[in-house]
């Protein structure tokens, strides 16, 4: 319940038409309410109602396990049937769902409501009922639409939060498995779970997580982003500093390793905080292969996340400033290609990486039918007429579309729309001063890198500073075979850094031939 909430509590009246009235002028006589009034031969003098908004309940599971049993009731002799006590006797021995509360007044009614919730009011109570009839149409369990794999679960969370905690306790079966849940939002109280692994997580970080969602006040939260951009260390930086997923194991290993879960109703977008730089070049897919194939695509990672950022500001410094660094053949070969360009190198970038952009975007915008064919079939003719036009060189095509497939490379797509963004800014820099552009550009986001913090962890650790722990650092650039991963990657203050007991291979048995 949000703050302006619990400063004016309405109290629920012991006349059952008065509630009625209060509820449906809440609601504005909006034509979703349903209210049912009915009398039961088990007290045929007090009138019974059963309030609930359409398209937020299971109507079956209303029909079959609160109103049948409610019309039909028949409560033991020695039950009550009048006054506050007659509520107690209806859920101890009628209402059948699984989660009946009582409440006792009238914004806990309206929040129970807005939940999906079934609201059971009886004539002569100041208290209701609100039980568990969850349900309305929602998107079934599917395959993750952002971050695919060929190996490991083939399945992704929902915009149903109770769904996505589910699927997270099915691969964490453990009752140290906590969760915490938050209502954040004055008009949408959205609910927001924090989730945790009792015994491992950083008890410091974890009150820092329920410090800043508390200090969250805004009207309504319609997605995970809302939240990230509320509780990130760093609101101007271009390096995401909050880790997000739509794969449940992915929020799995994040609290096996220390890691504390936040998701948000009403989005399949899950945040896991804290995190370092080194995290968003792992695939969950690293971690279900072999170790050596896993270590060989994270350096091709890396890599591709230093070409998609500098390859076009290297090839505009050494065309526009450094000429004598190339092959005196390919040095004559970029000269012909550039023959009759009328714009100087960083132009002429500019103008393909713009294009490139406006293209990815007007691929994602338009439908699914013709998107993929607009962009593709739209690159191939205007880098080819740009080229037989004479507007840009070949050269430029290449770098520009190698660029791009770099770009793709990356597992997590916030980090490759900051490589995207860095890109031009270096481009800019190599356009006025060469190699010392870069340079000086590469240091200075190096410097800023370092004084990232995410939730107190440095965004660097463990290379920046050094690890505090020997052995956090051999899980960066190389995965590791799991029996040699003894700790947690995070240099946090974890009850439980590490995950076995040493880092030896388990003896294999070797069965001799002879007898």
């Amino acid at each position: 319940m949000n703050k302006q909430t619990q400063n004016a509590l309405t109290p629920l009246s012991p006349s059952l038409h008065a509630n009625v009235k209060a509820v449906r002028s809440r609601f504005g006589g909006s034509s979703d309410l349903v209210v049912r009034l009915f009398r039961s031969d088990a007290a045929p003098d007090r009138e019974l109602a059963v309030v609930y908004v359409d398209g937020l309940v299971n109507a079956s599971t209303i029909n079959e396990s609160i109103m049948e049993p409610l019309m039909g009731m028949a409560l033991p002799e020695h039950a009550p049937r009048k006054g506050e006590k007659m509520i107690d006797a209806l859920r101890g021995c009628v209402v059948s769902v699984g989660s009946v509360r009582e409440v006792r007044t009238l914004d806990e009614a309206l929040q129970g409501m807005a939940d999906g919730l079934c609201l059971i009011l009886a004539d002569g109570s100041a208290a209701a009922l609100t039980a568990d009839a969850n349900g309305g149409d929602q998107r079934a369990v599917t395959n993750p639409q952002t971050q695919t794999v060929i190996r490991g679960p083939q399945y992704g969370f929902v915009e149903n939060i109770r769904t996505n905690i589910s699927l997270v306790r099915r691969i964490i079966r453990s009752p140290n498995l906590h969760v915490q849940m938050h209502k954040i939002g004055r008009q949408t109280n959205s609910n927001v779970a924090v989730l945790y692994l009792h015994g491992v997580v950083d008890e410091g970080i974890l009150k820092e997580v329920y410090r800043r969602l508390a200090d969250i006040d805004i009207d309504g939260v319609l997605e995970s982003g809302y939240i990230e951009e509320f509780i990130q260390d760093e609101t101007f930086t271009l390096f995401p500093t909050l880790l997000n997923t739509e794969r449940p194991d992915t929020v799995a290993a994040a609290l096996l390793e220390g890691r504390v879960a936040v998701l948000v109703d009403g989005t399949p977008i899950a945040l896991m905080a804290p995190t370092n730089f080194f995290t968003f070049f792992q695939s969950p897919e690293d971690f279900y292969q072999r170790y050596d194939i896993a270590s060989f695509v994270r350096i091709i990672r890396y890599a591709a996340f230093i070409v998609s950022m500098l390859l076009p500001a290297l090839y505009i410094a050494v065309t526009t400033y450094h000429q004598e660094m190339l092959p005196t053949t390919l040095l004559i070969s970029l000269a012909a290609q550039r023959e009759g360009i009328p714009f100087p190198g960083l132009i002429e970038a500019l103008l393909m990486e713009l294009t490139f952009e406006v293209l990815r975007e007007a691929g994602l915008r338009m439908p699914r039918a013709i998107g993929p064919a607009i962009s593709i079939v739209g690159a191939l003719v205007l880098g080819q007429s740009a080229v037989q036009a004479g507007i840009v060189s070949a050269g430029m095509v290449i770098v520009v579309s190698f660029t791009a497939i770099s770009n793709f490379v990356m597992p997590e797509s916030n980090m490759a729309a900051t490589s995207r963004i860095l890109r031009f800014a270096f481009m800019l820099m190599a356009g006025m001063l060469g190699f010392f552009g870069i340079f000086i550009s590469v240091l200075f986001m190096l410097i800023h890198m370092t004084s990232l913090r995410s939730f107190g962890v440095p965004y660097m650790s463990p290379m920046a500073p050094g690890p505090k722990k020997q052995g956090l650092w051999r899980d960066v650039f190389v995965r590791l075979p799991w029996w040699a991963v003894v700790l947690r990657p995070l240099d946090m203050k974890l009850r439980n850094p590490k995950r076995r007991p040493n880092g030896r291979k388990p003896a294999a048995q070797r069965h001799s031939d002879n007898p």
